[in-house]
């Protein structure tokens, strides 16, 4: 075996960088390809690759990894399994061809007589059988297992009865036929919250957590550096096999253009890996979306009230683990409430402070609204550290040659949907607007549940912009004044105590 071919067997992204000259290497996908390569060192034997589409995660994991085992493995037989029986009959093809073109250098060859794309064999015994959703396999062996895509769309991934069917059939039809040891893999796009890759680490768990399954998620735009498989920093891009990799640039302006062209429910579950339930939520997206006095369509499109004042509000991250909430918005000349800006993510206090600061710029706010239920001053005296330190960074900037803006900070004693409840009424009586498209604030409010473990920092921040700058109706048109001690009231409005 030539030096280099020996080398591509290291993992598949490898192999295929090897072997396909129109093969574009990517980070993402040597991500995948080490993590593939977990299986020869027996490191996990469950993985679960989660990925936006067109990313190149199937041509990696699933033609890579299935040809990457069988040159290791050439006894082998692989079980490839999809949403149907066309979906996955394709994907064996796509392995054969390549054992066609290059199975020589790897010892690899089809068997004689072998013409079946859907269950072909090799001269040494190992091959592939390609299964649909509902497909038996009874009589082939599985000593590695891939499924790629169980859910072919929303409708079925929505539908309980085909989830439960896909469930079933992963159970009963794929996992009895693993020979021992042998592992198994996942790799799709999430589509709902209790779709197959849910429910199988709802059953056995992620390995760093004591469970079983191997989990490599890498959404569109990143989400949480401490755990991001690439080492990206919050909101950076995923790399695109289609740009150049040094091009992050073009990277993020392609997902940016992907979020303006998908609802916020398909933006979060699809390109944020991040679907939820909407059952019992706080809001529903057809009203979110007539509240876009942006857009073109909407009911309350053209509106462009004057800023009466303006302000950010900010609920910390709980030691940079949670989502730090950080939205910004003004009052308007009609009394309404325009929210413009949505700078949140998990962050420590060092980063949250500085873009709350950035935010306030970019309004032009007069105050900035922070919740001190954990860390007390400590909030404030970030927020004030973060300010000296940009506006002597940014010295030549006018921008930054005003004072730091007011600090008004919150303590909040009620739970979080008494919070926002009052505020949920606010966006359905017409008072609150989305002036920018900030997808992930609204797929918050359509979708966070009371009893979620998830913090929503977005709600969170939304909500105590509104208590600071929405009128009190009842009041007279007068906004929520400041207590003595510098915390907004518990009376009107204002639920917080």
């Amino acid at each position: 075996m030539a030096p280099a071919d020996r080398a591509a067997l290291s993992d598949p992204a490898a192999l295929m960088a090897n072997l396909s000259p129109g093969y574009r290497r990517r980070p993402h996908l040597d991500v995948i390809g080490r993590a593939v390569a977990g299986f020869a060192a027996r490191s996990y034997d469950r993985l679960l690759i989660r990925e936006p589409p067109q990313t190149g995660k199937t041509v990696t994991a699933v033609v890579g990894g299935c040809l990457w085992w069988l040159a290791r493995n050439p006894t082998n037989r692989v079980i490839v399994g999809s949403y149907n029986q066309g979906l996955a009959v394709d994907r064996g093809r796509d392995v054969r061809r390549l054992v066609d073109e290059h199975g020589r250098r790897y010892g690899l060859e089809i068997a004689r007589g072998s013409a079946s794309v859907s269950d072909w064999r090799l001269v040494t015994g190992g091959g592939v059988k390609s299964v649909g959703v509902g497909s038996g396999v009874t009589g082939s062996p599985g000593d590695l297992i891939v499924i790629d895509d169980p859910h072919k769309s929303r409708d079925e991934a929505d539908s309980l009865r085909y989830r439960d069917r896909v469930s079933r059939w992963m159970s009963a039809d794929i996992l009895t036929r693993r020979s021992p040891g042998a592992p198994v893999m996942i790799i799709m796009t999430p589509w709902h919250h209790d779709d197959l890759s849910a429910r199988v680490l709802a059953d056995e768990g992620r390995l760093e957590d004591g469970g079983r399954w191997k989990v490599v998620d890498m959404p569109a735009l990143c989400t949480d550096p401490a755990r991001d498989p690439l080492g990206r920093a919050l909101g950076d891009p995923l790399p695109h096999p289609k740009i150049d990799v040094d091009d992050t640039a073009a990277a993020l302006a392609h997902w940016l253009d992907v979020r303006a062209t998908l609802s916020a429910q398909d933006w979060s579950a699809l390109c944020q890996l991040d679907p939820r339930p909407t059952e019992g939520a706080l809001l529903q997206r057809s009203l979110m979306r007539e509240r876009r006095c942006y857009m073109v369509g909407s009911p309350c499109h053209p509106c462009d009230p004057k800023p009466t004042r303006a302000a950010v509000a900010v609920d910390p991250s709980g030691g940079g683990r949670d989502t730090a909430g950080i939205v910004g918005g003004y009052l308007g000349t009609d009394g309404r409430l325009y929210i413009t800006s949505d700078a949140s993510g998990v962050m420590a206090s060092e980063v949250w402070s500085r873009r709350a600061c950035e935010v306030a710029v970019e309004l032009d706010a007069d105050r900035i609204v922070v919740e001190t239920n954990f860390g007390g001053d400590l909030a404030t005296l970030a927020i004030r550290t973060a300010w000296s330190a940009l506006a002597t960074e940014r010295a030549g900037d006018p921008a930054w040659s005003r004072l730091c803006p007011r600090i008004v900070t919150v303590t909040a004693r009620r739970n979080k949907r008494l919070r926002a409840e009052p505020i949920a009424q606010q966006w359905t009586e017409d008072r609150i607007r989305t002036a920018a498209y900030l997808p992930e604030l609204e797929e918050e409010w359509c979708v966070w549940q009371h009893d979620s473990s998830q913090s929503p920092g977005r709600i969170d921040a939304s909500v105590y912009l509104a208590y600071a700058l929405l009128p009190v109706p009842r009041a007279g048109g007068s906004t929520i004044r400041r207590s003595p001690s510098g915390s907004l009231p518990t009376s009107g409005m204002g639920p917080l105590g």
